[in-house]
């Protein structure tokens, strides 16, 4: 399905990417107006605050619901910024926009969930809102991107996406792995479509939010949406992944912003070489496979089984090792010939299977 989208026009300063700054939660009127004084002295334009916020498990604070929506109300009023907050059921959408929130963005659980997108999207039929969707909690292009559709057949044009990174049971640096090959993918699937990236909850601590942002940018992001608070340490829901308003003046202040659109002959040159040794990569592939289905056929005249475990094994171990002393990561080398393998049993178990 192609999707209908329109631009996005929201306030930023010609020097700085588009941001939407704010704290995770908004827990009290003189939290949200504090914060909010403080963005908006640094130069914010759109300020974000989670007026509803189911936590993974219960107990913890869930957020104020509609009591909270005059705050951000006063916010708008007293400091001009545009005012956001995540919806997640049709009754979010009615109150927020009987309370003239100018932004509004889907969470990760939600997005993962079709039939809560489906409702959302009954209710917000029409909204000529901007309305970012954040990507499902599991790495699911295909969810994300259904997503975004059953908002856009509803007639919702002004839509963006947020990159906050995915789930997994292996933690290692980041609170969700980055994983910028979806959101690449995204970007070439759907190009008009405005990703912005979520460093706070990739990164889930502060200290990772500049390194991230600039990453962000330096991939091709429109934009930012980061969390902040006057006073971090004592934030009631993620606290560690939070950062003054002076902190992000200085994080924004020190980003690069890169021209995409610039191209000298030089780059030409090298574009041109990267083009020939994709073709010797494509023509090496080919070749491997051809002796992948004569294995294949000598198998199957030995009656051998498809897979060899030591010999994948080696495979795995040796091509990593000299990925390293090539000076390339040895997890890269490995998921390449975990893909290569992949496809060379799949041929192997046809040529069996004849």
């Amino acid at each position: 399905m192609e999707l209908e989208i329109k631009p996005i026009s929201l306030p930023s300063d010609n020097e700085r990417p588009f941001v939407i700054a704010g704290p995770c939660s908004a827990e009290t009127e003189e939290q949200v107006m504090t914060t909010a004084k403080q963005l908006a002295s640094k130069g914010c334009h759109n300020f974000r605050a989670g007026v509803w916020k189911p936590r993974t498990k219960p107990g913890g604070f869930e957020g104020h619901g509609e009591k909270a929506l005059p705050w951000l109300q006063r916010v708008k009023k007293e400091t001009g910024m545009l005012v956001a907050t995540e919806v997640a059921t049709p009754e979010h959408v009615e109150l927020a926009l009987k309370y003239g929130i100018d932004i509004l963005w889907v969470g990760a659980r939600t997005s993962a969930n079709p039939f809560a997108m489906q409702a959302l999207a009954d209710a917000l039929r029409g909204c000529q809102l901007p309305v970012f969707v954040k990507n499902p909690v599991n790495p699911d292009l295909e969810l994300w991107i259904g997503a975004l559709e059953r908002l856009n057949q509803a007639g919702i044009t002004h839509l963006g996406a947020i990159h906050r990174g995915f789930s997994s049971y292996d933690k290692k640096i980041y609170r969700n792995l980055p994983m910028w090959q979806i959101p690449i993918e995204l970007r070439r699937r759907i190009p008009e479509l405005p990703i912005i990236c979520d460093p706070s909850h990739i990164g889930g601590k502060r200290e990772l939010v500049a390194p991230l942002c600039q990453q962000a940018l330096d991939l091709g992001a429109d934009g930012l949406i980061v969390e902040s608070h006057c006073d971090p340490d004592k934030a009631w829901s993620d606290a560690s992944q939070q950062v003054t308003p002076d902190v992000l003046d200085y994080i924004l202040s020190l980003l690069v912003i890169r021209d995409e659109t610039v191209t000298t002959e030089g780059i030409h040159e090298l574009r041109k070489q990267i083009d020939e040794l994709d073709n010797q990569l494509m023509n090496l592939l080919a070749k491997r496979m051809r002796v992948c289905r004569e294995i294949g056929q000598y198998k199957k005249e030995h009656n051998m089984t498809v897979l060899q475990h030591a010999r994948y094994s080696e495979i795995l171990d040796k091509r990593g090792a000299q990925g390293s002393l090539c000076g390339m990561g040895t997890e890269f080398v490995k998921k390449i010939f975990e893909n290569v393998h992949e496809e060379s049993v799949r041929q192997q178990m046809e040529i069996i299977n004849q």
